[in-house]
């Protein structure tokens, strides 16, 4: 029998369900909500959760640090425990320049990280830090990204996400 003449059968059809409307949350009314740990887009900060937790104590004084290699005498970003050049795990602590220059940023407008989808529009860049070898990604508060220009001067600081964990972020000048 050919395709033309076999009869044809009714193609059954579903009715989808209708999704009920869900109210959109005020983002100032709520806390922060713990996220499932690998869609969490911060780390665990506890020395029982990491061998790096010194960053996370440092950020909760306020200063934003990493390591440096003893022997080399090389900045490690993201801090490390071991230095990937010797491999030595002699690595001291310091602070880092509190000023930079915006190098390149973008604008989150959609698909935020878990937590975060309340936040958008917001802006991410990447920043030299002034008088070091080093360039970090993150998070740029205190302007419009549309108000923001590469080579503006920002400053870098220390936050409470809000759950007791620190990060660090880039706050632009005025």
């Amino acid at each position: 029998m050919s395709a033309e003449a076999r009869p044809r059968r009714p193609t059954p059809t579903l009715a989808a369900p209708t999704p009920e409307p869900v109210p959109s949350p005020d983002p100032t009314s709520r806390p922060r909500e713990k996220k499932p740990f690998l869609l969490d887009f911060f780390p665990l900060e506890t020395a029982d959760q990491t061998r790096l937790s010194r960053f996370f104590e440092r950020l909760k004084e306020g200063r934003v640090s990493t390591t440096r290699c003893v022997q080399e005498g090389v900045l490690l970003w993201p801090p490390r425990t071991a230095c990937p050049g010797c491999h030595t795990e002699d690595v001291d602590w310091v602070d880092l320049p509190e000023r930079g220059r915006i190098y390149a940023f973008s604008a989150v407008l959609g698909g935020a990280p878990l937590g975060m989808e309340s936040d958008v529009p917001f802006a991410v860049g990447l920043v030299d830090l002034d008088g070091v070898p080093l360039r970090l990604f993150g998070r740029i508060e205190g302007r419009a990204w549309t108000e923001l220009r590469i080579g503006q001067s920002v400053r870098l600081e220390s936050f409470d996400i809000g759950d007791g964990r620190w990060f660090y972020r880039f706050r632009a000048d005025d």
